[in-house]
């Protein structure tokens, strides 16, 4: 049965893959909550790789977690005209034959914001044109691939948008990494999370009404220990 009610899993997962990320980013990504007391909703800021067409763009992205994930994907939707993202990886664990993708390449628990955000940059890099978001934009890319890089249409329009980030970036502030040197440098961010006013301990309140369920059955396993030659030391 399906709940808003968020999870403890769901929360404990989501406090520690924001804390993962803010101590070890991901290259060319940065995340930060919408609000400071919902881990269920991110900004996600994406610097474009350089040496490819999006080289000096800065595109930011809404993701919304479900109430259980990680068993269910999150979703992102990028704030431009079309903001929609098709990949894989973000969809449910369904088995669909018409949509040509296999289980093992949907959405699993095993995955992660990190795997998510890895495969945002390899779609960058290496656009899906069997499935598109945007069939206009698949062709057009077709077009350029295949003329090695004769046709000018794709190219012309993502590094104009590419440039158009760019400018509105630097006007916040932003400084964009134009060098593979300065996209791969990974800043150490103190685990405090002092940014975004994030106390881990909030998020295990009664103020969510989480089940005590997968309390009774920490107290129930450490009871077992003494019968197990496996105990934790």
């Amino acid at each position: 049965m399906s709940s808003t009610v968020p999870t403890s899993s769901a929360l404990r997962a989501l406090a520690l893959e924001y804390k993962s990320l803010q101590e070890e980013p991901v290259e060319g990504f940065r995340v930060k909550l919408l609000g400071e007391d919902n881990l269920f909703e991110w900004e996600v800021a994406i610097f474009g790789p350089p040496d490819t067409l999006y080289q000096g763009g800065y595109f930011r992205a809404h993701m919304k977690f479900p109430p259980d994930y990680p068993y269910s994907p999150p979703t992102i939707r990028f704030l431009t005209k079309n903001g929609d993202l098709c990949i894989s990886i973000l969809h449910p664990p369904v088995d669909d034959p018409q949509s040509g993708e296999l289980p093992c390449e949907r959405w699993n628990p095993t995955q992660s914001v990190r795997t998510v955000l890895l495969s945002v940059i390899s779609l960058l890099n290496e656009p899906n044109t069997f499935s598109p978001a945007n069939v206009d934009a698949s062709v057009m890319y077709r077009r350029w691939r295949e003329s090695k890089g004769r046709d000018k249409e794709y190219e012309n329009i993502i590094r104009k948008q590419a440039q158009a980030a760019r400018i509105e970036a630097e006007k916040e502030g932003i400084v964009v990494p134009l060098t593979l040197e300065d996209y791969c440098i990974k800043t150490q961010v103190k685990a405090t999370m002092h940014d975004a006013q994030l106390d881990m301990t909030d998020f295990y309140d009664d103020d969510y009404d989480l089940d005590s369920d997968s309390e009774d059955e920490m107290e129930a396993a450490e009871g077992d220990g003494d019968d197990s030659g496996n105990g934790e030391s």
